[in-house]
């Protein structure tokens, strides 16, 4: 499963792919899209993705559980770019050379300034001392998260640093984690030190799973690679589209395969052509059980504990039923 906190180099689909020149399905400001072939990726072949534990592709915004000042901490994502100088050059030289490569960054004028406790992610690499931007001119990287931060107050409304703990969705038994039955849960974060989770919820990519509503904004954190898929059909091209169209199960944004040797590998409705929720996910369908309990009840607590406290040990026949009053 996948516990650090990198994000440098992109998950390869598994199957090969193809650039067409047509409006992205995923991404509204991009002119292209990337699809699936019907050959298997070589990287996938060589990894074994056969024997690989296929787990859901969580549609959120991916987090980091990191210490900061002494203490775990939760980071949110955020990419240093470059500025517009800088980014007006490095469109006109793909452009010409139909590639990013042999482009000459000046590391201390062409990026936007971040945040001094800003760090790289893991693996991205370094020249001198300086991190280098990837193929799409961006340097991944994290922030830390602060109590009641306004920028980032979806992500600070999942912890509570008083209490040392996070939001946590996850499946309800452990040791059987492909039931259907999920548990909202508050998690040391200490337990889940060095973990990349995915932040999802009313304000997050447009809400796929359906969860609060504007009045009572509801949001949560799930460990990637901690839902898994027992049912896929063999990698076939064919096979899995059809999964994905036909099966409840299927109803997922995409799967990532999870590799013995560590290799990533994924495949989303996107790849396929297909749309993105397309009715409900089953993720929002699944039943849960909200298990908050401890909470401090002063002007200090979080909002968002305060109110799942007083649904502490109530069972939900779907994950998008669950409803509070602040």
């Amino acid at each position: 499963m996948r516990r650090l906190g990198s994000v440098q180099q992109k998950i390869p689909c598994v199957f090969t792919t193809e650039v067409k020149e047509e409006a992205s399905r995923k991404r509204d400001c991009q002119s292209y899209q990337v699809v699936a072939t019907e050959t298997l990726n070589p990287v996938a072949v060589d990894a074994d993705v056969e024997s690989a534990v296929a787990t859901e592709k969580v549609d959120g915004t991916c987090c980091y559980v990191s210490p900061f000042r002494g203490q775990s901490h939760l980071w949110a994502r955020l990419d240093r770019k470059p500025n517009k100088p800088a980014e007006k050059r490095f469109k006109k030289h793909k452009h010409l050379h139909r590639s990013s490569k042999g482009f000459w960054w000046n590391m201390e004028e062409d990026f936007k300034c971040v945040p001094e406790s800003w760090i790289p992610a893991h693996g991205v690499k370094h020249v001198k001392d300086q991190p280098v931007p990837d193929p799409n001119g961006h340097i991944p990287g994290w922030v830390p998260v602060l109590a009641r931060s306004k920028p980032y107050c979806w992500h600070s409304s999942v912890v509570d640093y008083d209490l040392g703990v996070a939001l946590v969705l996850r499946p309800a038994h452990q040791e059987e984690p492909e039931r259907a039955e999920l548990e909202m849960v508050t998690v040391p974060l200490d337990e889940l030190l060095g973990q990349t989770l995915e932040l999802i919820g009313t304000n997050v990519n447009g809400n796929a799973y359906g969860l609060g509503c504007k009045k009572s904004p509801l949001h949560c954190l799930v460990s990637h690679g901690s839902v898994l898929i027992s049912s896929l059909p063999p990698l076939d091209f064919h096979s899995l589209r059809s999964w994905f169209q036909t099966r409840p199960e299927g109803r997922v944004e995409g799967v990532v395969w999870h590799c013995s040797d560590g290799t990533l590998l994924k495949l989303h409705r996107h790849h396929l052509g297909l749309r993105w929720p397309d009715g409900d996910t089953l993720l929002g369908s699944r039943p849960v059980e909200v298990l908050v309990a401890a909470v401090i009840e002063d002007d200090n607590g979080n909002g968002l504990f305060t109110s799942l406290s007083k649904l502490h040990g109530r069972r939900f026949e779907r994950l998008q039923d669950v409803t509070f009053e602040t």
